[in-house]
């Protein structure tokens, strides 16, 4: 789940009276300790409200407000954005935060409402559309949603983890030569197969074409079926050799906040008729499974 975390403003904050040396080298260890573990995701310092404009809004009225404001206790001086497992966990880390204020002061753990929150209404379409917005504030692609037949995708496998993943380019320099020779080949587009993944983040991969059947494939070759399934599919415009970075972005960025439900079944990267092998640009997507 996911929660912000809230500093109440204070007098001081207020009057724009900052921090400590002390304080400054407390709170950022604690913020190191809450990277190191994989919670913090964002968090800052806010200026006094004096600094800040509010937005009246009454019907079709629009009315500015200049700070500052005057309900002190009800300002936010600064935030943080968590990853945790649970309330209780959010509870415990901000229970070993150093006190940001030098008087008595609160923190609040408000958690964010996720896609499941919002019951039936929130239809699959609507999902979709959050989803594709999500993913364009990231820097990704405007991401579109189809269903896709089943495929048999047969080629050359090898296993890869985070560390020699930088040898896949050199697997597809090696499944080249089959390219437009491989028995019952179906049509021109190739794909690289994404499968078998661990805990380890170690992972099959599969340079392949789809083909009709597995009668008469080269002996080294591999195959696995596709399932016929929704998938959110993903154009990368840059060059091929930056595809790590994208798909980084999508299954650490995209797909824990997209608000859909991931298939644990295999993913693969499309190249069409459109890619370029001396650019390593064009005709290049990015399948995501999703669950029905």
């Amino acid at each position: 789940m996911k929660v912000m975390v809230m500093v109440k403003a204070s007098k001081d904050s207020e009057a724009g009276v900052m921090p400590s040396t002390e304080l400054l080298t407390a709170m950022g260890k604690f913020n190191e300790e809450l990277v190191n573990a994989g919670i913090m995701q964002d968090g800052a310092g806010l200026h006094p409200s004096s600094k800040g404009v509010r937005i009246r809004f009454s019907g079709k009225s629009r009315l500015q407000i200049d700070g500052p404001f005057a309900e002190t206790k009800e300002l936010i001086a600064g935030y943080w954005i968590w990853k945790v497992k649970s309330m209780q966990e959010a509870i415990d880390w901000l229970k070993r935060c150093p006190n940001p204020m030098n008087e008595d002061s609160d923190i609040e753990i408000r958690p964010y409402f996720e896609a499941d929150d919002f019951g039936k209404e929130f239809t699959p379409e609507l999902r979709e559309n959050e989803a594709a917005l999500r993913a364009q504030t990231l820097g990704l692609t405007q991401p579109r949603f189809e269903n896709s037949k089943e495929l048999l995708i047969a080629g050359l496998k090898n296993h890869y983890t985070m560390e020699t993943r930088k040898n896949i380019p050199a697997h597809w320099t090696r499944f080249a030569s089959y390219l437009g020779k491989v028995p019952g080949q179906v049509g021109k587009v190739s794909y690289g197969v994404c499968y078998n993944c661990q805990p380890d983040s170690s992972f099959d991969y599969l340079t392949g074409v789809e083909v009709k059947d597995t009668n008469g494939l080269p002996a080294d070759f591999t195959h696995v079926k596709v399932s016929a399934q929704r998938y959110a599919v993903f154009t990368h415009e840059k060059p091929v050799a930056q595809i790590p970075q994208t798909i980084e972005t999508i299954w650490m960025k995209w797909v824990p906040d997209c608000g859909l439900n991931i298939a644990s079944t295999p993913c693969f990267e499309r190249y069409s008729e459109a890619f370029n092998p001396q650019t390593g640009m064009g005709g290049t997507e990015i399948w995501v499974p999703l669950k029905s």
